[in-house]
């Protein structure tokens, strides 16, 4: 089973429900965490980094930070460290009811469908180190205001980071969505030019200079499917037009959608529609 880790009170500066300092390789949620294996925390981790590459799980997807990014974990989220990586920079944690409703609704604190890797441009960086700064500033210092007080000034300082945070998500988002769908549309192009000979989901990502990864995902966001599900549909549509308004035999039919083999192609389109090519000219007939 994944274990699931609490947020560490003890370890927090006057006990309050965040911490924030530099990231370290000796960091621990709790003395029994694993953190090079899958865990589950139920608090939110905002790593600040200065150095990188860093490859991170989350929800079993693998990110790729570099200096200047940030990774947001959020409460319930499965997530790994990386033997292999060194974790530099700043790490904010907050331990879910430290902050007020209306700033956890307006901040998108749960909202699971934004991306948990955030590329700030510079101005956004600046800003952020600014604001983590000042906040680890307002932490440490526990001298000059009472509990009470201290604690108020925290909460103030933690919404403007997240603040911050929940408008870069949001705009990354955005801008992941335009850009999946400029790649759907330019794979579903090349889609229609080539389906009657390439059906290979590597060489039309090879041909258009984007990964596998990076295509799967821009389909998946259009459509609802994989690449090769949305080439198998176009083939499909196409041998269903040939059979029902040409007389072209069953085996001219294959090879104009791909199949040189007619074997190959009746079993390829019993497949994804239940019937053979004869059974379904036939029953238009």
């Amino acid at each position: 089973m994944i274990r699931t880790f609490p947020f560490p009170a003890d370890l927090a500066v006057g006990g309050v429900g965040m911490q924030i300092g530099p990231m370290g390789t000796d960091h621990r949620w709790h003395v029994d965490a694993p953190l090079h294996r899958v865990h589950r925390i139920d608090f939110h981790v905002v790593m600040l980094f200065i150095d990188g590459p860093v490859r991170h799980m989350i929800d079993f997807a693998e990110y790729e930070a570099t200096a200047g990014d940030l990774l947001w974990i959020r409460p319930g989220q499965v997530h790994r460290f990386s033997r292999e990586s060194e974790y530099r920079g700043t790490v904010l944690t907050m331990q879910p009811g430290f902050l007020p409703r209306a700033t956890v609704e307006a901040a998108g604190l749960y909202r699971y469908d934004l991306p948990p890797l955030l590329h700030p441009d510079p101005a956004q960086l600046a800003a952020l180190h600014a604001a983590f700064d000042q906040l680890r500033r307002e932490y440490e210092d526990t001298e000059t205001l009472p509990l009470s007080l201290h604690t108020a000034v925290l909460r103030h300082s933690l919404t403007a980071c997240l603040l911050r945070l929940a408008h870069l998500a949001a705009s990354s988002a955005e801008t992941s969505r335009q850009h999946a769908d400029s790649t759907f549309t330019r794979f579903r192009d090349a889609v229609e030019r080539g389906f009657p000979t390439n059906h290979s989901v590597s060489a039309y990502a090879d041909a258009l200079g984007y990964s596998r990864r990076t295509l799967v995902r821009a389909v998946r966001a259009a459509t609802g499917e994989t690449p090769k599900g949305f080439i198998d549909k176009r083939v499909v549509l196409e041998a269903k037009r040939l059979l029902a308004h040409t007389d072209l035999p069953i085996g001219r039919v294959g090879v104009a959608v791909g199949f040189p083999d007619a074997a190959n192609f009746t079993k390829f389109f019993h497949l994804h529609t239940g019937q053979t090519p004869v059974a379904f000219r036939a029953e238009l007939r």
